[in-house]
């Protein structure tokens, strides 16, 4: 029986839907079946595992899953023997500290003596550690944030995405000690054959990452400008230039990343480029 590569993925949620998602544009299908606990795929081997958050790193590190994608703060709360594979840029958060709007607040000097409630005792004590604070950690799980209403702690310290539970409950976020993402994480003494499926999910992962910071360019200019456009919008080698039908102009083609785009249009502008073309690209292969 030929190897399969197990990955554990959130059961549901934002992070499950994103997990789902990565794979799919991989190129994976999946066998999807109602109220699953397991799902094989029938073009790649591997089949994934549906659990708790905070189930994953448990998982992983005891072989029964070989790989498992989870919020980098679950994995690192929860210090198990694991190895950490690679970011994949989405699902991001942040792990803050915050305290009743009514606090004047001016530094984390703030918590020294006082009560802090959290359900990532781990990473906030490493935090307190760091800056020489010493408070009292109240480890409790779920609805942090009505600790300093009810009167159990004097803040709290909570995954933050918008803001907006924090702002509901009377409370401003301050200090943010941890910053987070979805990870992949893998056990530590996976075999060969399925490392070699890991690599091969890797190398499709990159891909899909790839294209989605890059765009493809193609614009139109005259062949005085091409040394200098080619020098403001280098390739991964570098750009492709073609003839038009017209004489005396060129058709240039390159990929360049979404962030730096805006910053490099006005040269392009200004050193002749015209009708210009800004298309996604599904996959790219470094």
């Amino acid at each position: 029986m030929s190897e399969v590569l197990r990955l554990a993925i959130q059961s549901k949620g934002r992070l499950s839907e994103d997990s789902i998602q990565i794979i799919k544009e991989c190129g994976i299908k999946m066998n999807n079946g109602v109220s699953k606990l397991t799902s094989s795929s029938y073009n790649f081997p591997i089949e994934l595992l549906f659990l708790r958050d905070d189930d994953i790193p448990d998982y992983v590190a005891d072989g029964v899953a070989d790989i498992g994608i989870v919020g980098e703060n679950v994995a690192v709360e929860k210090g198990k023997n694991i190895d950490y594979i690679k970011k994949l840029g989405f699902s991001k958060c942040r792990l803050s500290l915050a305290v009743p709007k009514s606090v004047e607040y001016k530094s984390s000097k703030y918590f020294d003596g006082k009560k802090i409630a959290t359900s990532y005792p781990k990473i906030l004590s490493d935090y307190l550690n760091s800056e020489s604070i010493n408070a009292e950690i109240h480890e409790i799980s779920g609805s942090v944030e009505i600790a300093p209403g009810i009167g159990l702690a004097d803040g709290i310290c909570d995954i933050v995405s918008s803001g907006s539970t924090l702002i509901s409950n009377g409370l401003k976020e301050v200090e943010v000690i941890f910053k987070s993402e979805a990870v992949m994480i893998g056990y530590q003494d996976i075999s060969s054959a399925k490392k070699a499926i890991l690599d091969q999910l890797i190398f499709r992962i990159e891909s899909v990452q790839n294209g989605k910071i890059n765009k493809y360019i193609l614009l139109n200019a005259p062949n005085e400008a091409i040394d200098e456009i080619i020098k403001i919008l280098p390739g991964m080698k570098s750009p492709t230039v073609l003839p038009l039908a017209q004489e005396g102009w060129s058709s240039i083609h390159s990929a360049i990343k979404e962030d730096e785009f805006w910053e490099r249009i006005e040269k392009l502008k200004k050193a002749g480029a015209q009708g210009i073309l800004v298309v996604p690209i599904e996959k790219m292969i470094l």
